[in-house]
């Protein structure tokens, strides 16, 4: 089969399209003909740093973590799949797992669930990673109907699938962004946008909430943003973050009496502890995404297997707006 291969670690001019053997199929994973793969932060991060991160995969490598396609072979003991079926995931690209940018990959069962029949493919390529990030961050967030809900970087990736997901389980939403074409896309998925570069945290929290603060900030920027997000809190607020590598003073969290949700989805997929629970997200995006509650924004531009680099550097680049979508 076709793959688009690295050979070492560096720029996104690494990739080489290589014939490669086939994936062989195996007890309790399936066979999928790869439709489509999106592209995120973490590929683009694994292709440049390798062995500096403890999730990279052995040289040479197939990456590509999210996937949408159909199932060719079903192993032994998998009962919920069948051969024909659409499905989506994120199940490969790091450590020993083969990665999406293949025309074939193997998928271990409990990473994956059917498609939602409304989306494309290109569609439902866009959503595993993000969409169980931002399930899982809101889900230990213990989000409720009627709370406020600030989403910073609320038309990223995570951020806007978070957004629409706050507000489908009824919460009144706010979302930061940094410019027009930002802006407008937090409002048209629903949720009140904040200019975040003309309106300091002490503004909005006393615009949108008389003072008391958000009852669950889901942090999607992270970094020193995170100072923001303690701020932005109610007293006994909930704080979930996706980007939490850094050194931060606790003192304010520790006076609101915060709790902090540090959100590393990949950890089912590097250690293989509970994998099931992604299977168990992803069903409960379908019905979300099928009850229309649920539509990953794409990039404007399409790439395609060859120009994986090209995507690579789209999503670097910060221009685009949505998703940047590789299509086989």
């Amino acid at each position: 089969m076709k793959a688009m291969v690295i050979n070492r670690f560096g720029s996104e001019d690494e990739f080489v399209l290589t014939q490669v053997e086939n994936p062989q199929v195996k007890a309790g994973h399936v066979v999928i003909k790869v439709a489509a793969t999106s592209v995120n932060t973490v590929d683009t991060m694994i292709r440049q740093m390798g062995n500096e991160l403890p999730l990279a995969p052995a040289l040479p490598a197939i990456l590509g973590m999210d996937f949408a396609g159909t199932i060719t072979e079903v192993g032994e003991g998998v009962l919920d799949y069948h051969v024909g079926d659409e499905v989506y995931g994120c199940a490969g690209g790091l450590a020993d797992l083969q990665g999406t940018l293949a025309e074939y990959m193997l998928a271990d069962a409990k990473l994956i669930a059917l498609k939602p029949k409304n989306l494309s493919m290109r569609e439902a390529a866009a959503l595993p990673l993000v969409g169980i990030t931002a399930y899982e961050g809101l889900m230990r967030a213990n989000i409720k109907a009627g709370q406020n809900v600030l989403v910073h970087g609320g038309s990223g990736g995570v951020g806007h699938v978070a957004l629409q997901l706050a507000k489908h389980f009824g919460a009144q939403v706010f979302a930061t962004g940094g410019g027009d074409a930002q802006l407008a896309l937090i409002e048209q998925l629903g949720a009140t946008a904040i200019n975040y570069k003309t309106q300091s945290v002490a503004d909005y929290v006393q615009l949108h909430t008389q003072g008391g603060g958000f009852d669950v900030v889901f942090d999607s920027v992270g970094g020193q943003n995170m100072a923001n997000s303690f701020a932005a809190a109610a007293l006994n607020g909930q704080v979930a973050s996706t980007v939490s590598m850094v050194e931060l003073d606790l003192s304010q969290a520790h006076f609101k009496g915060l709790s902090l949700h540090v959100v590393f989805m990949l950890i089912p997929m590097l250690h293989d502890h509970q994998r099931e629970a992604h299977a168990h997200i992803l069903k409960q995006l379908t019905n979300i995404a099928e009850l229309g509650g649920l539509l990953p924004i794409l990039d404007t531009q399409q790439f395609s297997l060859e120009e994986v680099g090209s995507a690579h550097a789209r999503l670097s680049s910060g221009q685009g707006m949505g998703k940047v979508v590789v299509e086989l």
